[in-house]
This record gives C-alpha cells, structure tokens and sequence, in this order.
C-alpha cells in the first residue's frame, strides 16, 4: 500500500495503482479518453493531466504515472496531487482545445450525441472559442464490415480499438497508420473486420468515430426506455441492457458484471435485435387439411383437448428449447405431471447430462471468475470463443499474463490464444499422458488446473463415456482440491442448467428426446425446441416466438414471448440464477410462455395451483430455493468423483464443437438480417459495402 495527498486529502491505496486511480479513489473526477481500465496504457489523449507537487514544472499525464514513481517531500512528507490548480486547468482547456482542431460540428447529425464523452468533457473542461483557424482536416471513411459503422474524421486516435482488438478480441484487425496530420484508424488492407467481439470498440470509442451501423438514425439516447436483464444467446447469461422506444426494441448494450461479463458482450447478443420483430408468431395456428390456418386461442386450445383427451398419459411427453426460462419449465413440469406422464427432457440436443448424478456433473465449476485463478488448462471437444465468446476472453486474459499453458482435444481451431493440439479424437482422451507427455506434466504440475468439456463432446453415443473419462483425468492431475474444482461443463443453451435444476429429465420410465421424437409418443409439447428434427407422427403442439423449424413441424402453434418480453429466471453455465426483465411486450394475440399453459391446464381439467407470475415463481422457490439469488453454490467433489467411476467405452471418433454457425443459432439469429449479413462475411462470402 502507498500514502499521499490529494487535493490535500490523505489516502492510501495499492502501490500498483496509476495516480488517476488514486485520484478517483480520493473522489476527484479525472477527465479521460484514452484510459479504460481493461486495455493497456497509452497515454496519448492528456486530458487527465494533474500536478505533482515537487515534480517537475509542468503537469502530468496521471494515468501513465504510478503512485510508486512518486517522491515524498524533502522533510518525509507524503507526496502530494492537485486535481484543481490553475496549471491543470490552463493544460486542460488546451489539451481539449487541441483534440477539437480537427473534430468536426457533427453533433446534431451524431449517432453519438447525447451518449458522447467528447462532448460532455469539452462542456466541463473545454472553452468556448478555439485559436485555430486552419482548415480541419477530412479522412477517407472505411467500410469494415456490417457492423461497425465509420466517420474517421471525428477520430481523435486514443487507439481505445486498437487495443481492445489486439489484446482482448486477440486479433489485430485495426491499426493507426501513418504519421502526424495523416496519421489514421485503419483496418489492416482494408478489409472488414471478423472478431466475434467488434461491437465492443462502440462502446469503447469516446466520439463517434465508430457507431452501430444497424441502429444509424434509429433514435436518440433520450427517447429510449432502457431496461436492465440478462443475455440468452449463449449461456453464460452476460448481463445486457436493452433500449425500446414504445414496443420496438432498437438497442442492445452491456452491463458490467465483473462475476460474469466484465463490461463485453459478443456481437450476437449486442445485434440480435432486429431479429425480434421479424417472422414472428403473433396469433395461434391450427393445422387444417395439411396446412397451418390461423385460429383463435378457444379453437386451438379445443384441439389440444382433444387430441390430449384420447391419448394414454405415457404416449405424451414434452421438450424445453435452447431459450426457455426456468418459470415456463417449471409451469410445462408441473401440468405434465398432472397428466400423468413423466416424459419430459430439456437436452434437445442429446446431451448425456442428468441432475441425479448432482450439479458437479453438469456445472462451470471453477466460475467463469475463477478462469483467473486457474494456472492449465485442457479443453475437450469445446470451442469457447464461439460457444461462449465472453468467457473465451476471460481465458485469453488469463493466457496473456503468462504461466497458463493450453491443451486442446478436439478442433483445431483459432481460439485467439496459443495452445498445444493433442489431438481430435476419443483415442487421445484415453491416453492424455501419451498424446503430450510435456502438456500432461504441465497439467499434473499445476496447482489448479482445470478442464473444460464442450457440450457437443457429451452429446453423442458415447457421451457419457466421455463425461466420465473427462472426470477421471480431472481426479488424475488434481483438479478436484480443497476449495478448488477444475471440472467443468462448456454449455451452450441458456436454459439448459435452469432446467436440470429443475429436473426437466424423463423420470421413471420416461421417454428422452431422442426417443420422442422418433415416435415414441402421439402428442408432443414442444417449448420453443427448433433446433431438433421430430418424425412424422406426433401431434406437436408449439409454444414458440418465431415462424422457425418448430413452427414448421408444428400442428398447433401457440404464440409466446421473446426473452426481452417477458420476466424470468435464467440460469447461467456455472450455476448462477438472474432474473431478465421484461423490456417490451409480445406482438399481437402472443402471451408470455407460462400465461400459455396455466391457461391450458385449465382447459384439460388439470388446472395448476397459481394464476400469477409471482405464485409461480413462489411456488418454484419453495421446491428450488436456490432460484431465488444469483449466489453461485460450490458443487460438491463427490458428483464428480462419481462420475469418474462410472466408466465406459469410448469408442472411436472425434470430439468437436457441434455448435454449427455462430451467428445462426437460435430462431431469433436465424430473422435477424444483420447476423446473415455475418454469416455470409464469415463464410467469405462477398459484401456490397452500402452506405
């Protein structure tokens, strides 16, 4: 710890801190452009200039000095900072006198007005007339990409996106090229950008130098309804807040959660919007002479009834999809017990994870935090930076400070860090050691290593064999210690540990997914599940928000809610319970998931024991009362240990991420231009640049 004074106040602070920490640990505000918290110094804006008493005469960049560079007094005294001497605000109102030189009056046709930091610290700290009579200078703009929109001439290069680009996204796709008044942001040749994380350099940039091409004059700042909730494109349950003007959402954008999401979010959840308002299910349909007829709810409700009525409690079973909250789950659980049937699965995709082997089995043990803890790491037919982009950069953040060796089975892909291959298939999961005998070492050595295994490695036949010899070789290098457990499940469906949780899982003598859909039962519930083929014969009935596969499939269609129209309880990849809010409201005759089946338990004479959100969420706590917090409960060793003596055949094939296309996930990405725009960028596709 060090002590000093500013602005005459003694503090004491870590001796690592730079003194624009200091400063705002004081409580002094220090204007900033090029400083962020998360990227490396640059010290190249100088608007956060201070005065050090004893230094030399002229002020100093604060956030690329540290309080350990200070001296104390010729007597002992503490050093000492000025945040509000006539030096610093003479330096100031030139250093923003300096950046405006070449700005131009863009602000009333700025996507960045009103949210500009630019704007608000040449009102603070600025004048109101500038010296210059120059010419201001023009930069050409550049397209790079769909996404990211570019008035390079507003650019004041505190190379903010140079950075992020560099050191988080790990790849080198923006640049400052040349030198003095010709200096500019650039991509590298001139081509579009392809980080999963681009959108983060909007958030980052403080003009509007680099805005979100899809909400360009879509709306003010001020005009906006801005509601706090949590992220379901993948599942580590990143924490967003999202922008509507009436009933149209029109902005995504992140919230920090330093447990979660840091203050990144991927560009599928940042530019899923307008996927939310198109081929949407707005009224119920009734499958009539081989075609989907719209219908009203008392003619689709009838349908079911009947169908229900004459169907044995056994040759009825139901399906949870990727996007479901745990209340909807919870509401389709408890009317299928009603009925009578105990077929019931939310692993649509085959996954061989089940909650009686205890949450260890299926959990993101260490944290999506605990990644900084961790000092090896082996990744077993997982693909994090598509699977889960935010936490990849958790595990690039920890690989950047060194000490961290990588193994990886499976793909051999670009995860935007170094790593050892060892290999693709099961035959190298069987012999670790013989694969790499250096990586094997390097994993038995450390003293918290971990292991992550991807969903599409646990997902085919030899799923469960392959859970078991992950576990087995987490027991074997130590991973499982005291206060520390390595063993970790890479999901990629938000709904999937929320319900597991839950137990949304055949029970006695129920039928899984696979065997529903093959014809296992006559009627199906399927909540929101389009990511699966179901054969013919069933009578599906859909409960869903878009007109996707499971729309197609469907012979009611039941119209529910979109993520961002409704409340509920989604539970993250290690464990922790947050509750998403509603933003807006369904389109048309749409209702809210578990408005949909209380009102049909009524209709089959199995009415449910709550007619409220709050009664369902009530009664759901009394049975899972760890719902009720976003605490994050340690899984005990023994699930794991378990599972490392279960054992079984391997067999042979390769362990790869079966995640498919990246911006083309879930229903809501597959109706969202903006994410085939990015699809077709990634496939290398070409791209008209329009303006």
């Amino acid at each position: 710890m060090a002590k000093l004074k500013v602005d005459g106040n003694e503090i004491e602070v870590p001796d690592h801190f730079t003194l624009l920490q200091a400063c705002e640990e004081a409580g002094a505000e220090i204007p900033r452009f090029c400083f962020h918290e998360r990227l490396s110094i640059a010290g190249n804006c100088r608007m956060c200039l201070v005065e050090v008493k004893g230094g030399p005469p002229k002020p100093a960049a604060s956030c690329a000095m540290g309080v350990r560079d200070l001296r104390p007094g010729p007597e002992g005294q503490l050093p000492e900072v000025f945040t509000n001497t006539p030096m610093v605000k003479k330096a100031r109102e030139g250093v923003m006198e300096f950046l405006l030189i070449n700005h131009p009056l863009d602000c009333p046709i700025c996507d960045q007005g009103g949210e500009c930091d630019l704007q608000d610290q040449a009102m603070a700290y600025g004048v109101d007339s500038s010296r210059y009579k120059e010419n201001k200078r023009a930069v050409e703009d550049k397209y790079i990409g769909p996404l990211v929109k570019t008035i390079m001439t507003r650019c004041i290069h505190c190379t903010r996106c140079v950075r992020f680009t560099t050191e988080v996204a790990g790849i080198s796709e923006l640049g400052l090229v040349g030198r003095g008044e010709d200096a500019e942001i650039t991509t590298f040749l001139e081509q579009a950008m392809t980080s999963e994380l681009q959108g983060n350099v909007i958030d980052l940039c403080p003009v509007g130098a680099l805005t979100s091409r899809p909400y360009a004059f879509q709306a003010r700042p001020w005009e906006l309804t801005k509601t706090e909730t949590i992220d379901v494109m993948d599942a580590v349950g990143s924490a967003i807040r999202v922008d509507t003007r009436g009933r149209e959402v029109l902005r995504i954008m992140p919230r920090i959660n330093e447990a979660v999401n840091e203050e990144w979010i991927s560009d599928k959840t940042r530019f899923i919007w307008d996927g939310l308002r198109t081929q949407r299910l707005d009224r119920p349909y009734l499958r009539r002479d081989g075609k989907l007829q719209p219908a009203t709810w008392q003619e689709a409700f009838a349908a079911i009834k009947d169908k229900v009525s004459g169907t044995a409690p056994e040759k009825i079973g139901a399906v949870a999809g990727d996007l479901a909250a745990v209340e909807e789950m919870w509401a389709l659980k408890k009317l299928m017990a009603e009925i009578g049937s105990s077929s019931l699965d939310c692993r649509q995709d085959g996954a061989m994870l089940n909650p009686a082997d205890g949450r260890g089995s299926y959990l993101f043990n260490t944290g999506i935090a605990g990644i900084e803890d961790a000092d090896a790491l082996l990744i077993i037919g997982a693909n994090p930076r598509f699977e889960a982009a935010v936490l990849n950069t958790r595990i690039r953040k920890r690989w950047r400070i060194g000490g961290f060796p990588i193994g990886v089975i499976g793909e051999n892909a670009n995860l935007r860090y170094d790593y050892t291959y060892l290999g693709a298939g099961t035959d190298t999961l069987s012999d670790v050691a013989k694969a790499s005998e250096g990586f094997f070492d390097a994993l038995k050595k450390a003293e918290r290593p971990m292991i992550i295994v991807g969903s599409g490695a646990i997902s085919g036949e030899n799923g469960a064999a392959v859970l078991s010899a992950a576990a087995a070789l987490a027991r074997e290098i130590g991973a499982l210690a005291d206060g520390w457990n390595g063993f970790n499940v890479l999901h990629t469906a938000a709904s999937r540990v929320g319900g597991l949780d839950i137990g949304f899982v055949p029970g006695e003598g129920g039928k899984s997914f696979a065997e529903m859909a093959s014809g296992g039962v006559d009627v199906l519930f399927n909540l929101g599940a389009d990511e699966v083929e179901i054969a013919p014969g069933p009578f599906v009935v859909y409960i869903g928000s878009h007109g996707d596969r499971g729309a197609h499939r469907a012979d009611v269609i039941l119209p529910g809610a979109a993520y961002t129209e409704k409340d509920g309880t989604f539970v993250n990849l290690e464990g922790r319970a947050q509750v998403g809010s509603r933003a807006s409201f369904p389109p048309g005759d749409a209702r809210e998931d578990w408005a949909i089946i209380r009102a049909l338990s009524a209709v089959l004479g199995k009415t449910l024991s709550f007619d409220s959100l709050a009664g369902l969420q009530r009664d759901l706590y009394q049975s899972h009362p760890g719902m009720r917090s976003d605490r994050v409960e340690p899984a005990a060793h023994d699930d794991v240990l378990k599972l490392a003596d279960r054992g079984g055949s391997l067999g042979a094939g390769s362990l790869g991420s079966k995640l498919g296309d990246f911006y083309l996930t879930n229903p809501i990405a597959r109706a969202s231009k903006v994410m085939a725009e990015c699809s077709r960028l990634a496939r290398g596709e070409h791209l008209e640049a329009a303006e």
